[in-house]
């Protein structure tokens, strides 16, 4: 997902075909009490391209630095450290278990600030061939289910805490070069701080 996650320099677009990226909730963690949504973000695009980026940048104290202000930043600007409110992006709360939808840019925030979701691991893929869906997703989950207990502290199904992200389709992966798979620890209430160690 990055630019920030793959995006390569060359890659060009329709003008009134912005990229996108992909949501589609993947499951639900029914061994705590109040379940959370484990959303799995897709990139998506058209299939010819004018330009990479359609939201703005994110604003950083230096470049790759920390998020300095909320803003709504192109999807494939997002890094690893930053803080999203997730309870703002589009489309969020609406989008049922197993339902797809897509978005232009992504509500980053001040980590010190309240949100609902903080980039945790990234992965750059090394593969050149295409894993499928089915793979990608499996992928997906495996990473970032085992990368959830060395960021927060605590396994995934003791946490209280649920996780989502961003990986490639098979378009960016094809037109854009997009390897890069993120992963974001989930809050269903606002928290301010990085859950790094939170180990609830």
């Amino acid at each position: 997902m990055l630019a920030a996650t793959s995006a390569s320099a060359g890659a060009q677009r329709l003008e009134d075909q912005p990229m996108k990226r992909t949501i589609r909730p993947a499951r639900l963690l029914a061994a705590v009490a109040t379940a959370t949504v484990s959303l799995t973000m897709l990139t998506g695009c058209g299939a010819v391209f004018d330009e990479i980026f359609a939201g703005d940048e994110a604003p950083r104290d230096e470049p790759g630095g920390e998020i300095t202000a909320s803003a709504d930043a192109d999807a494939f600007e997002i890094l690893k450290g930053d803080c999203i409110d997730m309870l703002a992006l589009e489309g969020y709360g609406d989008a049922a278990e197993g339902e797809e939808y897509e978005v232009e840019t992504v509500p980053v925030v001040p980590c010190a600030e309240p949100h609902t979701g903080e980039v945790y691991a990234e992965l750059v893929m090394e593969a050149d061939k295409y894993p499928g869906e089915e793979g990608m997703s499996k992928k997906f989950d495996e990473w970032c289910y085992a990368e959830f207990e060395k960021f927060v502290g605590l396994s995934f199904d003791e946490s209280k805490y649920g996780y989502t992200g961003f990986y490639p389709t098979q378009d960016t992966w094809e037109q854009l070069d997009d390897r890069t798979l993120q992963c974001i620890v989930s809050s269903e209430e606002p928290v301010k701080g990085s859950l790094k160690g939170a180990a609830e």
